[in-house]
């Protein structure tokens, strides 16, 4: 685990005292996420993108079309800086100044490389898949031939990486704690609502209890 920033990239400038550097509370922040934003830059222009992401191990693991510029430019070796975000809660302040939000947040940074082994590249699909929803990919039917030639799978190793994070009430300036407004925190949270079936799904075919009772996105493993 790190007690500091690798380099002057990923050290958290402003309210250092949000800043974590160890490796496990980075790695937690990106299991439970369900999207990052990838930024990258292709002949002088900045690109960010959201997209669907697996940590395993020490890499971030993307995955899309042979086309994606942004898979095309990692998978060549391009550096990336990926970020997450999860809101935890609005902080509502006594003034309009010291409103903010309470989060959870990482910025890594990394160099992409090709996952061109058929085997690897299922195994990391699976861990996609387990990653947003535990126990589907026993279900259903694996990629073929031709579907993997058509999904390209990019690793960034992550290089180095910082979190940033905000808990707690609001810090207001001592002579508004006497103001009559409430203040205080309106926690937020992502909830799954009741699935919603397929129009084609034929009759007897029951909801599956991974998708019932979803508790979110999982860290995966390498032998999951």
């Amino acid at each position: 685990m790190e007690s500091k920033a690798t380099s002057d990239r990923s050290q958290v400038k402003r309210l250092t005292k949000r800043a974590v550097y160890d490796r496990a509370t980075i790695n937690a922040i990106l299991d439970e996420a369900h999207i990052c934003h990838v930024g990258f830059v292709v002949d002088g222009q900045p690109f960010v993108i959201p997209t669907i992401h697996v940590r395993i191990g020490d890499s971030i693991y993307l995955h899309g079309s042979p086309a994606s510029r942004m898979l095309q430019t990692l998978s060549c070796g391009g550096e990336a800086c990926i970020s997450v975000t999860l809101v935890d809660g609005l902080v509502l302040a006594r003034s309009a100044f010291h409103h903010s939000m309470n989060y959870r947040s990482v910025v890594l940074f990394g160099r992409g490389s090709p996952v061109d082994d058929e085997t690897r590249k299922i195994e990391v699909l699976r861990s996609l898949s387990e990653h947003l929803i535990r126990g589907r990919w026993a279900e259903v039917r694996e990629p073929n031939v031709k579907e993997l030639r058509q999904t390209i799978v990019v690793q960034v190793a992550i290089d180095e990486a910082s979190a940033k994070i905000r808990t707690g009430p609001p810090l207001d300036d001592e002579e508004d704690y006497a103001l009559s407004v409430w203040a205080g925190v309106l926690p937020l949270r992502l909830s799954p609502a009741a699935p919603v079936a397929d129009p084609r799904l034929p009759d007897g075919v029951a909801v599956p209890a991974y998708a019932s009772h979803y508790a979110g996105a999982k860290p995966v493993t390498e032998r999951e």
